[in-house]
């Protein structure tokens, strides 16, 4: 694997690098050896956040823990990278089993704003294509609301998104 560390308002130590790889080495097991590990530290005040994001084929993991300590913050997000590794291996079984999921609902609210909001980050993102499944496992890896993706059947682009219920949605185009 890969490892880049980045530190921001902060200096990584070589030890803190030391602990990052020996931490990292637990997930070798499940990728190969050509993903690409980035793990970005962030000292604010007394709050230190570890973001650790893995690249692996088509697949992203993304993890986020803040704690006192750097050293906690990474014992945590690698701790929740396994989860969630863990968790997408047992919704595939899960598919392989069941055979497909079923569509998810279409979106069918009207959502209406009084303020004219303001665009105050912008994010380019490589649109890979893949089933509205394995899109909804994307988002969910990476801890998001939403996930836009290329639709392997219509080519089209298209959006997932996490209801209130608890279910997903999915915009297609018209």
């Amino acid at each position: 694997m890969n490892i880049t560390v980045t530190g921001r308002k902060v200096t990584v130590k070589d030890t803190f690098k030391e602990m990052i790889a020996k931490e990292l080495q637990k997930l070798d097991r499940f990728f190969e050896d050509d993903a690409d590990a980035k793990v970005t530290v962030t000292v604010e005040g007394n709050r230190q956040t570890v973001e650790i994001t893995i690249r692996s084929n088509a697949m992203v993991y993304r993890a986020e823990q803040t704690a006192s300590r750097m050293e906690d913050a990474l014992d945590k997000a690698v701790d929740d990278l396994i989860r969630k590794i863990r968790k997408n291996k047992t919704r595939v079984e899960k598919r392989l089993r069941a055979g497909s999921f079923d569509a998810p609902p279409l979106w069918d609210e009207v959502v209406e704003e009084d303020e004219e909001p303001a665009i105050v980050k912008t994010k380019k993102i490589p649109i890979k294509p893949l089933s509205p499944e394995e899109a909804v496992l994307q988002m969910e890896l990476l801890g998001h609301a939403f996930f836009m993706f290329r639709n392997d059947q219509t080519a089209e682009i298209n959006v997932v998104y996490r209801r209130h219920n608890g279910d997903y949605g999915l915009i297609e185009p018209d």
